[in-house]
């Protein structure tokens, strides 16, 4: 069965985003190590899961980048993967290479981990990370920190409602200063 990866940048004190859902914080200063790394978690993935809030902004983001920068290997990757987007409110898909999820959040996620492929991605927005965490829906945290404290903003673990234990596979240091913290959740 597919696994579901959440992939996602936060601060040293825990949030994904400035209380708006601005991200002018993020270091952006990746090396070749760091976006190996990325690289192999978007290379075991065929699909890629977005609420619907952020989903303009990032296919606009990476849909210029490729049409500034066609050599752009990544940029290509995050056009061409087939995205879900998460909405309660949408009845037609307005992006390329996308469709729209409108059932009940853990029916959805069930039905996309049954489907032959490679495993699926999670990059958010914060409230869409927030439910699949709430409903136990992740396989795999990749937890990106960068080093800066924000000290306000959006998590994602605050609608838990409960205490989840978790069992690391990995961590560490990038060059460039961030820290992936990657963890599988425990089932009790």
């Amino acid at each position: 069965m597919r696994k579901v990866k959440l992939q996602i940048q936060m601060s040293i004190d825990g949030y994904v985003a400035r209380p708006n859902g601005e991200q002018d914080w993020m270091t952006w200063n990746p090396d070749d190590q760091l976006w190996q790394f990325i690289n192999s978690l978007v290379d075991s993935s065929d699909t890629l899961l977005l609420g619907r809030k952020m989903t303009d902004d990032f296919v606009r983001h990476w849909e210029n980048t490729v049409s500034a920068d066609p050599d752009n290997s990544f940029a290509r990757k995050m056009v061409d993967i087939p995205k879900v987007v998460f909405t309660k409110t949408l009845d037609k898909s307005t992006w390329n290479n996308t469709s729209l999820a409108k059932g009940d959040l853990a029916d959805e996620i069930a039905n996309l981990k049954k489907q032959n492929g490679k495993d699926i991605i999670v990059y958010g927005g914060a409230g869409f990370v927030s439910s699949l965490i709430k409903e136990g829906l992740i396989d795999e945290y990749h937890l990106i920190v960068n080093p800066v404290a924000i000290g306000n903003g959006m998590p994602i673990f605050k609608s838990l409602g409960r205490t989840q234990k978790f069992s690391p596979l990995q961590s560490r240091l990038y060059p460039g200063g961030k820290i992936v913290l990657s963890y599988k959740p425990n089932i009790d």
